[in-house]
């Protein structure tokens, strides 16, 4: 058979690629996003006893509607913003899940989206596979602020979507409300669609807010929220997640949701229905992840590393330009290799794999891995 690949740039994953070396050479894995302790015992507790009660068929499409109101009521207390359950919010394998599905519904060909570079590695694929053109803008470190002059300047006449990610993975910067009222100056009076990946909402430290898209009349309007459970509550393995919008827009998204995936796994949805009516659950997460990261901070503070303390996600980049003249992702290869400990290179996220020297290490890990791989970053 002769055929054209629709994403003839993609391959396999950095994470995939780091994942699998640092399995190879038993190293300890701070590259890919997941947590190696375990979630609440109670809401494991939950899950099963749904399934024990029957909840083992076909949910509704939009999802279990005590989870979707559950979710309606969380905006309302943290935001002062409202989703209403049976129209606003549908229940998703996953945030990824539900931020291919707003690009799928709304994007055609030669579209043109606008994201921010260094980007999560799903946005991309998901607009090209569709017949759109990324408009990529790059984030500069140290703070990776967003220069909004240059977001005015390549904003077109063909300009349908702008992608936002707040708190930002891999930068673990944060969207400020200045941040918010320029973006909602920009884009008022047009047609643009906005969607906003906020999977680490619960995840900002130092006192500072997560600055949702809901909260501003004007963003609300035109924008996807996308939300993930498995990062809020330890269980990326579950793949649940959700997406919020405007009426008129969730219309569209579920057009495309109930043809490519229709349902999500019923049990669990139970189970997160009734773990939400606690929201310390949630709540408690900053500092959870926060005492998290300035363990790990502190325990390297003496390493030939530089840091400025991530605002959000449980990421934290270093850089590594005092050490050595390798790209990237060399050293990140032979860190492994030498040292036994796994990152992520960030060049795999900036336009035109542009180098940095930076790496992203995973802070959601145990105190005694966070010791054990402060102690190998300490001899670099």
């Amino acid at each position: 058979m002769h055929f054209s690949s629709k994403l003839p740039k993609v391959k396999t994953t950095i994470f995939t690629i780091m994942s699998a070396l640092a399995q190879k050479n038993n190293a300890i894995n701070l590259s890919q996003g997941f947590p190696n302790f375990e979630c609440d015992e109670l809401l494991k507790k939950m899950c099963n006893d749904a399934m024990v009660s029957g909840y083992n068929q076909y949910a509704p499409m939009a999802g279990v509607m005590e989870l979707r109101s559950e979710i309606s009521k969380k905006y309302e207390s943290l935001y002062n913003s409202s989703y209403h359950p049976e129209s606003e919010i549908t229940v998703t394998v996953g945030a990824t899940q539900a931020i291919f599905t707003v690009i799928s519904a709304f994007i055609r060909e030669q579209d043109e989206v606008i994201l921010f570079k260094p980007a999560y590695d799903c946005y991309e694929p998901a607009i090209e596979v569709n017949g759109g053109k990324v408009i990529p803008i790059q984030l500069n470190r140290p703070n990776y602020s967003v220069n909004w002059e240059e977001v005015q300047r390549k904003i077109s006449n063909r300009t349908k979507m702008i992608i936002i990610n707040t708190p930002h993975n891999p930068s673990g910067a944060i969207f400020s409300e200045s941040d918010m009222l320029k973006l909602q100056e920009l884009t008022n009076g047009t047609d643009i669609i906005l969607l906003s990946d906020e999977v680490y909402e619960h995840i900002v430290f130092d006192n500072a807010l997560h600055e949702s898209v809901c909260k501003y009349a004007g963003l609300k309007s035109r924008s996807f929220i996308s939300a993930s459970f498995g990062k809020t509550f330890h269980v990326t393995g579950w793949k649940v997640g959700y997406c919020c919008g405007p009426k008129e827009l969730m219309k569209e998204f579920r057009k495309v949701h109930q043809f490519n995936v229709f349902s999500v796994h019923h049990p669990t949805q139970i189970a997160l229905a009734n773990y939400l009516k606690e929201p310390c659950h949630y709540l408690e997460l900053n500092g959870f992840y926060q005492e998290k990261r300035d363990l790990f901070l502190d325990l390297i503070k003496g390493s030939k590393f530089e840091f400025s303390p991530s605002k959000g996600t449980y990421f934290q980049n270093l850089s590594f330009e005092n050490i050595t003249n390798e790209g990237d992702i060399d050293f990140a290869k032979r860190l492994v290799e030498d040292y036994k400990i796994a990152s992520i290179p960030l060049s795999e996220f900036n336009e035109n794999n542009r180098d940095d020297k930076m790496l992203r290490f995973c802070f959601a890990k145990k105190s005694e891995t966070l010791r054990r791989a402060a102690d190998i970053l300490n001899l670099i």
